[in-house]
């Protein structure tokens, strides 16, 4: 009787089996399934209704969900863009000029594509004429006039023409034993996507800040945004923008590398500039330096080149040129308080050999000058400005330029070992 009974649960396994062992098809499978319930036992309403019902809804809000999450679905169920430019104008020519009117801002490309086509209408190319006179003196001096050119880059600053730039792009004169340059004979600027050439004037020029305002005579342009460049951070986007090399309208990108970098260059000429790996080459100086919405946060001034020198590019703070180029503009030059002296550091290998103090010496003083009408005498030792202990002119110069043309500024200077105190009402810079 056992024997029999086992005998047929053996019998009834091998059946249950053969039905699992044959599925051939979603037809045989919904049978077989159908089939195993009958021996299992009833299955709850929640189990069996609710839970198929919300996992398939789940599901459906899971794929909803993906496709308007990725823009390019999105746009294709939608059948719309997003829009990053004013002008929603499209051309009958399949010719593709390398610019859009729509893009979106879905990747660091498409970033690059609305920084881009923001900034370079603003953007101009310069060119700058100018005569060389080369000095022979092989038979006795004679000398040889050529005409030579340079080209730069601006930033177009108003809608009625106003230019920003390098000064060292429009004011190139120079001489040497060997040539004289002459100061700028002509300057052009051509547009973003404009040809013609239109002859500007020079405003104005500061060569302390390597800056220059220019103008055409033209109304309707597209003046710059600008940012706010202190608020800038290290590891940000960057974008450079100019005629490198006279191609026009070209962009490189990097990041900012630093901010409030103490740079000094072939003239011995030191600025505060902010450092970036974007490409900065002949033909960039005057150029924008822009962030990821297009804005300008600098003026590219200069690189540093040499050998295993590479991605290191520098740019004036947009901040800082405000107060110059409004200066430029209504005065031509940028007036700023004047002491009227020459001066040398003293460290204190120097002040021990000669018998002096550590601070400024006073080398030469000019004629009619505040530092004159003060009191100041040549071989005076200026230690203090301000109450503040100064040992170079860099120090000397930031106290002076701390204060406005007819301030007063107090120092302190040694004379023959004693000690006294000069009230300096401080001039125009000539």
């Amino acid at each position: 009787m056992e024997e029999n009974k086992a005998n047929e649960n053996v019998q009834n396994k091998q059946e249950k089996n053969k039905n699992f062992t044959t599925v051939q098809n979603p037809n045989t499978y919904k049978t077989v399934y159908q089939n195993s319930k009958k021996d299992k036992v009833k299955v709850g309403f929640g189990k069996s209704v609710l839970l198929p019902f919300f996992s398939g809804v789940v599901g459906c809000a899971v794929v909803v969900g993906t496709c308007f999450g990725v823009p390019s679905i999105r746009s294709q169920i939608l059948g719309t863009s997003s829009s990053l430019s004013g002008s929603n104008s499209s051309s009958s020519s399949s010719e593709n000029s390398g610019y859009v009117s729509q893009t979106s801002l879905s990747n660091y490309s498409d970033t690059s594509v609305y920084a881009a086509n923001k900034i370079l209408p603003s953007i101009v190319g310069i060119k700058v004429e100018y005569n060389v006179n080369s000095l022979i003196s092989m038979f006795g001096r004679q000398t040889q006039a050529t005409t030579a050119q340079a080209s730069g880059s601006g930033i177009i600053i108003s809608e009625d023409g106003y230019i920003l730039t390098n000064n060292h792009i429009v004011s190139t004169s120079s001489d040497s034993s060997y040539y004289e340059v002459s100061e700028a004979t002509k300057v052009t600027v051509t547009l973003f996507g404009d040809e013609t050439e239109y002859e500007a004037e020079i405003i104005g020029t500061d060569e302390q800040t390597d800056l220059a305002v220019i103008k055409i005579d033209k109304t309707g342009l597209t003046k710059a945004e600008f940012a706010d460049s202190d608020n800038i951070k290290v590891g940000e986007f960057a974008m450079a923008v100019g005629n490198p090399l006279g191609l026009e309208s070209t962009i490189t990108c990097g990041v900012i590398s630093a901010v409030n970098r103490e740079v000094t260059d072939s003239d011995g000429k030191t600025y505060t500039l902010i450092q970036t790996d974007a490409a900065i080459n002949a033909g960039n100086s005057g150029g924008a330096l822009v962030n990821s919405q297009g804005q300008v946060i600098g003026i590219n001034t200069l690189k540093l080149e040499g050998d295993g020198i590479e991605g290191m590019g520098f740019a004036i703070p947009i901040n800082s040129t405000e107060d110059i180029t409004s200066q430029l503009i209504q005065y031509s030059k940028v007036r700023r308080p004047y002491i009227g002296i020459t001066g040398m550091d003293l460290d204190e290998e120097t002040a021990k050999a000669n018998n002096l103090v550590v601070g400024v010496y006073v080398k030469a003083i000019d004629d009619f000058s505040a530092a004159e009408k003060a009191g100041l005498r040549i071989g005076d030792v200026i230690i203090q400005a301000d109450g503040k202990d100064i040992k170079t002119m860099d120090e000397l110069n930031e106290i002076k330029n701390s204060h406005q043309i007819g301030d007063e500024m107090t120092v302190k200077v040694n004379r023959n070992g004693e000690e006294r105190e000069l009230t300096i009402t401080l001039g125009e810079q000539p």
